[in-house]
């Protein structure tokens, strides 16, 4: 049973490093514990190469009809423990680093004292995770990038965005006035994952759109970097107005373009429709639910 866990670690994260992490033990022990099971039952289950590891075809068959079963045992172990008083248990939540600074870090003090037994280990990611494949109990996203098949539960107001700059940035250089005038100035562009695109920054204004891709001399994958960027006077930056809102009032940042810029959905968590949710999980949706104007 043991070398079956370890089996479906592997073939999930389709990484021997990862799932070892995951597992707490060696790589080398790990693929020792895997050539043994495929010993014992006389079939390979895993393909290697030296970039990546994947299920054969009879370890996809093993994934898919083992897996499921394995899941709703710790389900149901899981439910076990929802028998106890206090809530207890870990919550996994992938999101970017923005949302976890501006929706998560104000509560997480106030849901730690109150539920003293969970821990929440929070994953930064600008990509589309898959929260099922990956193992996570719940994502954050804009409320219209999430699949119908999710749960989806509001965490904040809607946004716009913004594109600001420092006064010493605009004290060397004009103000835009129309989008089209940021193809002269320096811009701070974000790729949200390795293999991505940059963005384009999306305007709109009386029912025209526009997507404007601007160069510059920095690219991150972080909207608070891109922010410090601007700070920092690099260039503009186009970032969501929660977080630029505090350094244009205090004048460390101009907004320009206001009236070209979108409003978006706000975050919402998301995660599968379960039907056993445990009730640490249940706490943390009700400690994160936006119920009015921050």
């Amino acid at each position: 049973m043991n070398d079956i866990v370890a089996f479906l670690a592997v073939a999930r994260a389709q990484s021997f490093t990862k799932a070892a992490a995951g597992l707490g033990v060696s790589p080398s022990a790990l693929s020792h514990t895997i050539r043994n099971l495929e010993e014992r039952l006389g079939v390979r289950l895993l393909a290697r190469t030296t970039r990546n590891v994947a299920p054969t075809e009879a370890g996809e068959r093993l994934l898919q009809s083992v897996g499921p079963l394995f899941d709703q045992i710790n389900s149901e172990i899981d439910s076990i423990g929802e028998l106890r008083h206090t809530p207890a248990g870990n919550i996994r939540i992938t999101c970017s680093d923005d949302a976890a600074e501006n929706l998560l870090r104000p509560i997480l003090p106030a849901f730690f004292n109150t539920y003293p037994d969970i821990s929440v280990e929070i994953c930064i990611d600008y990509g589309f995770t898959n929260i099922v494949s990956e193992r996570f109990d719940a994502g954050i996203r804009l409320g219209e990038s999430i699949s119908r098949d999710m749960i989806a539960v509001r965490l904040g107001p809607d946004w716009r965005l913004s594109v600001v700059g420092a006064p010493d940035y605009f004290r060397r250089n004009p103000h835009p006035v129309v989008p089209q005038d940021l193809t002269a100035h320096r811009c701070i562009n974000i790729r949200h994952s390795v293999g991505g695109s940059i963005y384009a920054w999306e305007f709109e204004k009386d029912g025209k759109k526009l997507n404007i891709k601007a160069n510059g001399p920095l690219l991150c994958n972080s909207n608070i970097h891109i922010l410090n960027g601007a700070l920092d006077g690099i260039g503009l930056a186009c970032i969501p107005d929660f977080m630029a809102k505090p350094h244009i009032e205090a004048g460390r940042l101009v907004e320009v373009l206001a009236d070209w810029c979108p409003t978006f959905e706000g975050f919402h968590l998301y995660y599968p429709n379960r039907r056993n949710t445990s009730s640490a999980f249940s706490a943390f949706v009700e400690a994160v639910r936006y119920r009015g104007p921050r």
